[in-house]
């Protein structure tokens, strides 16, 4: 029988609107100059702004415009606004994909769950279900190659209990060891936030924590 449970994406979106709400529209984030309001207008317009959407992962000119449609959300929109707005969930169309669910989607508020609670004093939480474990382990090896693309000629190995698998290749390999959402929130740029052990010859476990991983 199909499960009833909404999906991950959604569980992720409403704790983390359930955040907002608790914590204000002032709370810092793990991203720099972000506030919560700040964090709630980015996570709307990437869902609902389809011209500026796209320029949220493209540098210069179309990340200012981006920037300028996330500040002026912040600017003229009330904060409870913003958050009744994310938490009715994705319109009609792209976002509501199944695949676009459980691969970015699911990153996404995943990730900037995680940006809030860490700002906030909110370790890593213990609760997260198997189920939940598993399709973030699925999106670590989805996702990998890419998001450590600058780190060059040392491989990279990802590892959780028995699961492991090759981010990049070359010699030597540094291994990073955690759980999956760790291992998500490291190769997202979150290094100092993320628990991940980092193990492998001392220059290039150097190297690895110099490089910058994320989009």
């Amino acid at each position: 029988m199909p499960s009833t449970d909404p999906p991950f994406d959604t569980r992720e979106r409403v704790a983390l609107c359930d955040l907002f709400e608790r914590l204000g529209p002032d709370a810092p984030t793990l991203l720099d100059g972000f506030t919560t309001k700040h964090l709630a207008a980015h996570l709307l317009l990437r869902e609902r702004d389809p011209i500026a959407a796209p320029c949220l992962v493209l540098p210069g000119p179309p990340a200012r415009f981006a920037e300028r449609r996330t500040a002026a959300l912040v600017q003229h929109r009330d904060f409870s606004w913003l958050v009744d707005r994310l938490r009715s969930g994705p319109p009609f169309g792209f976002f509501r994909l199944s695949w676009v669910r459980d691969f970015p989607s699911l990153n996404e508020f995943f990730v900037h769950h995680e940006d809030v609670r860490r700002a906030n004093g909110e370790g890593p939480r213990t609760d997260l279900t198997a189920d939940l474990q598993a399709a973030l382990w699925r999106n670590v090896e989805r996702g990998s190659r890419f998001l450590a693309r600058r780190v060059r000629t040392i491989g990279v190995d990802l590892i959780w209990d028995t699961h492991r698998c090759r981010a990049r290749p070359g010699d030597p390999v540094v291994e990073l060891s955690g759980a999956p959402g760790e291992l998500l929130l490291y190769l997202f740029g979150r290094q100092d936030a993320a628990r991940v052990d980092v193990l492998g010859p001392p220059d290039a476990v150097a190297a690895v924590r110099r490089a910058r991983f994320g989009m």
